[in-house]
């Protein structure tokens, strides 16, 4: 089984810089999407049919937003955490398989000035991990998406200069220590140890070309699917968005 995600800063421009291309060539079985900016309706993706498309858009038009598209039809499909004072942007679905849970997020950007991160901190990420542990109490979860943090100092190409960035403050950090301290994986760690591997770029000051990014989009999984993780990558020669595409294989 093959998975992507990819923050595609608006479905639709995606779709002008070769979304659909990359979709044929690669062929995945899950394609998860974050920051569509887009409602169903206004969107006709040029894929295989045999593809079932879900989506979570934001009650803001053009905001935010995601979507799941899947070869395999889940059992069920809910959007959002289950309380809607956190679910107007659009930022999670949950699959469910015959033998895991797939959570699909796209987590809130601190802004500038850090002016969201008390609300990033102390609510949004306890209750993302909450809503992940009520599932792993069931079947295995695999997660992935636009987790807008670089856990390490190595995963973004300046450290020391962004140190009380948003996407690299400590309560940012912390929030990915707890997914890790519940016994979440990160999966792309299990095979690259290096620096020097981005999923995210400014599109100031020929960053990208640089390479002067972050690390900021994941899949993470249980530890009871671990013994399935055959490959885990980051894809930075994909355009279209700021953001790239991450993979995950399982058998």
């Amino acid at each position: 089984m093959k998975g992507i995600s990819w923050n595609v800063n608006g479905i639709r421009s995606c779709q002008g810089k070769g979304f659909e291309a990359f979709v044929q060539r690669e062929n995945p079985d899950l394609i998860c999407l974050q920051e569509v900016k887009a409602e169903a309706h206004q969107v006709t993706l040029q894929v295989d049919p045999a593809y079932h498309i879900y989506w979570n858009s934001a009650e803001k038009k053009g905001y935010s937003g995601t979507a799941i598209l899947s070869r395999i039809k889940p059992l069920t499909v809910v959007n959002g955490l289950g309380l809607p004072e956190h679910d107007k942007e659009g930022r999670v679905i949950t699959a469910e398989f015959p033998d895991f849970y797939l959570v699909n997020v796209y987590t809130p950007n601190s802004k500038d000035a850090l002016q969201r991160l008390p609300y990033r901190h102390k609510e949004w990420d306890v209750l993302f991990l909450q809503h992940l542990l009520r599932l792993e109490q069931h079947k295995p979860v695999l997660f992935c998406g636009d987790l807008n943090v670089a856990h390490k100092e190595i995963d973004l190409a300046r450290p020391k200069d962004n140190r009380f960035s948003a996407g690299f403050t400590d309560e940012e950090r912390e929030g990915f220590d707890n997914l890790i301290r519940a016994g979440f994986i990160d999966s792309f760690r299990e095979f690259e140890q290096g620096p020097g591997h981005y999923t995210w770029w400014s599109y100031r000051a020929g960053a990208r070309e640089r390479n002067v990014g972050w690390r900021i989009d994941y899949w993470g999984l249980s530890p009871r699917l671990r013994p399935r993780l055959q490959k885990a990558w980051i894809m930075p020669e994909v355009t279209g968005s700021d953001h790239c595409p991450v993979g995950i294989e399982l058998t």
